[in-house]
């Protein structure tokens, strides 16, 4: 182009460990109640090792390919929990570097050169180690909350079990040591 610009496709291999989620499938005619109804969504895990094509320009960004991609596929999750990755191998190593949000994937794989074992890339999950909770839905957040529950009750649950049989045995242990 005459800004400079040049278009181009990039490889993305999408490794999500996570389910994603799409919108539920439509249902008849709406029915009664239709209106200001939540929508529905559909959660599934993507097949391991798929692949996309992408056709972008040299200065789309690093979010605007995981925006992209996440349309392609009808994603309707929040683009911020996704990261794109560069992947290079050297010496049968295999090396990930998250690429910042500004960076320009295509202008990278160009620099590259032709292997992809020197450069291609990955869609994963944002895993900074903190959680960003405006990412995720009031349903999401919701059953966050159940799964807590869950495994809290589990464990209380077990402390108590503990606690009985503890008991029991230092009552046998005293009982034994009473005189007679």
């Amino acid at each position: 182009n005459k800004d400079g610009s040049f278009t181009g496709f990039i490889k993305v291999q999408l490794k999500l460990a996570r389910p994603v989620s799409v919108p539920a499938a439509k249902r008849g005619g709406g029915g009664r109640g239709s209106a200001g109804r939540v929508k529905r969504r559909t959660s599934f895990y993507l097949p391991r090792g798929t692949v996309k094509h992408l056709h972008i320009l040299s200065h789309t960004r690093a979010s605007e390919v995981i925006s992209a991609l996440l349309r392609k596929f009808t994603v309707v999750d929040d683009p911020r929990k996704f990261a794109l990755f560069e992947r290079s191998e050297k010496d049968d190593q295999v090396f990930l570097r998250k690429l910042s949000d500004e960076e320009q994937p295509l202008r990278l794989r160009l620099l590259a050169g032709p292997s992809e074992k020197a450069l291609s890339f990955v869609l994963k999950e944002n895993d900074s180690g903190e959680v960003n909770w405006d990412a995720f839905t009031l349903p999401e957040l919701h059953n966050f909350l159940r799964i807590l529950q869950r495994e809290e009750d589990e464990q209380v649950r077990r402390v108590r079990h503990r606690y009985a049989r503890c008991r029991r045995e230092m009552q046998d242990a005293l009982a034994m040591r009473a005189p007679r």
